[in-house]
């Protein structure tokens, strides 16, 4: 009984010595439900970013003779109406839908941030004026915005660069109000304070002291964000409104199931990116998940 007293006080020893960081780490890494989906979307990642060694096939030829087959030997996940290879395009679907979702978060946390952290520092007027055109951004018609610009601008810019710029820039009103919130609290403490008093700069005010004190939330928030963002790229690519038809992507392969003799009939042609988008955006959420429980001090799990 001693010992077991003695070693649990050890423990709290050496936690109460860890740094926050690794406090947080620590938890992440004893959630296995968290550990579980870091590596099947390590695993995604790699696997479609090096699509080029894993198949050689062709993902956009167009073969009549091998239209809507059933998966083989040959075709592990089938062909498409097309006579397309189903896992080749899957592979370079994933490099497209993930690639827009990092793309569009790293622009959404960017900017946001950038807003944030200057509304919450210098508030007053500046603080009105950002936020009232986070207002007006966070008030736009999503997805009536994206398909106006996409028609406008077809066939003079490339079709992904237009999508990722469009979602990125109605995107990023709900992280500039989550910084915001975060340096407007952090901002009171004494240390800011002090900083402020012998003179140091406002941008390295923000950039040393501040942003890594709320560097923990925009990480959870990246990690959602990079969820919603692949989801309303495949969701728009559905509607055939987002990522163009002839570059393939898990909404494009997805916009088949539109036609009843494909949904009813051909399951492998649309089964096989719904079931990994699902997995995948459920394994973010996860990773998201067990990233809050980490940086939340409160939580025991």
């Amino acid at each position: 009984m001693v010992n077991v007293t003695a070693d649990s006080n050890k423990s709290q020893e050496k936690t109460i010595n860890m740094s926050p960081w690794a406090i947080a780490r620590r938890k992440f890494l004893r959630n296995k439900l968290a550990m579980i989906s870091s590596f099947f979307l390590l695993t995604v990642i790699i696997v479609s970013f090096l699509a080029p060694y894993v198949t050689t096939a062709d993902i956009s030829k167009v073969n009549i003779m091998q239209m809507s087959l059933e998966p083989s030997n040959e075709h592990w996940l089938g062909t498409d109406k097309s006579g397309r290879d189903v896992f080749t395009r899957l592979l370079y679907g994933g490099r497209v839908s993930l690639l827009v979702g990092m793309a569009c978060t790293t622009l959404v946390v960017l900017f946001g941030t950038i807003v944030g952290s200057i509304a919450g520092f210098y508030g007053g007027v500046v603080d009105s004026v950002l936020m009232r055109f986070t207002d007006f951004v966070l008030n736009f018609p999503f997805l009536v915005f994206v398909i106006v610009l996409s028609t406008i601008f077809y066939g003079l810019v490339d079709g992904l660069t237009i999508l990722i710029v469009v979602i990125s820039l109605l995107s990023w009103g709900g992280v500039a109000r989550i910084v915001r919130s975060k340096i407007l609290a952090e901002k009171e403490n004494e240390y800011i304070l002090a900083a402020v008093s012998i003179g140091c700069k406002p941008s390295k005010v923000i950039i040393k002291h501040l942003l890594p004190n709320v560097l923990s939330t925009i990480i959870v928030q990246s990690t959602i964000l990079f969820a919603g963002l692949i989801v309303a790229e495949s969701g728009l690519s559905y509607l055939g409104f987002g990522v163009p038809q002839t570059i393939p992507s898990w909404g494009n392969m997805l916009s088949a199931s539109q036609e009843s003799d494909v949904l009813s009939n051909k399951p492998w042609i649309w089964m096989p990116p719904a079931i990994i988008l699902t997995v995948t955006i459920l394994s973010i959420n996860f990773i998201g998940e067990g990233l809050k429980d980490a940086f939340n001090p409160k939580s025991q799990r």
